[in-house]
């Protein structure tokens, strides 16, 4: 009983070898195919990336890459085809993004705009390139009662201690931040 056990001891050890020695394979062929250009590393690299790269707008739900692909394989050759997909769900979000090999396969790309894919009509435009520290969505400032208190208290919304009224039922809607009636 003890040999048996022995040797299934040798075996497992045997075998963590070989799934080391395959570890270390394919970590070596990540580190070529990265090498390679097939994940773009440097912000140079992104933005050239981005630059063969078009935004598809208004893709049918039910659209595969391959149906993306042949819909687009008039402009050049197709590098890569992404449909972005929602993280919980996992449902298609509506749109997708195509890098192309060349940068002149992005014009004909756009010539396609408004065109027909899946009785859908989809919007083509060129890729915009993301700037670190620049959000489309930031308005400035703080969104918070605090601030807007401040901000009240600069446009002369408070006189003397008195308080703006409310107009109406605040909760059901935005509350009038203006007083009804001016000294002035």
């Amino acid at each position: 009983e003890l040999e048996a056990i022995k040797a299934r001891v040798r075996e497992m050890e045997k075998e963590d070898e070989r799934l080391k020695e395959l570890q270390l394979e394919a970590e070596s062929r990540l580190i070529m195919s990265s090498e390679a250009g097939l994940f773009p590393k440097t912000t140079e690299e992104k933005m050239e990336a981005d630059q063969r790269s078009i935004y598809v707008g208004n893709v049918d739900y039910g659209g595969t890459a391959e149906e993306l692909e042949s819909h687009f394989n008039s402009c050049g050759q197709i590098n890569r085809v992404t449909i972005l997909c929602d993280k919980f769900s996992g449902h298609p979000k509506g749109y997708a993004y195509i890098e192309f090999e060349e940068k002149s396969s992005v014009k004909a790309a756009v010539e396609l705009d408004e065109s027909v894919f899946r009785g859908r009509v989809i919007k083509v435009l060129p890729k915009r390139t993301n700037m670190p520290g620049i959000s489309s969505t930031d308005r400035g400032g703080y969104r918070s009662r605090f601030q807007l208190r401040g901000a009240l208290a600069q446009r002369g919304g408070y006189y003397r201690g008195q308080h703006p009224r409310l107009r109406g039922r605040a909760y059901r809607g935005r509350a009038r931040l203006v007083p009804w009636y001016f000294l002035y």
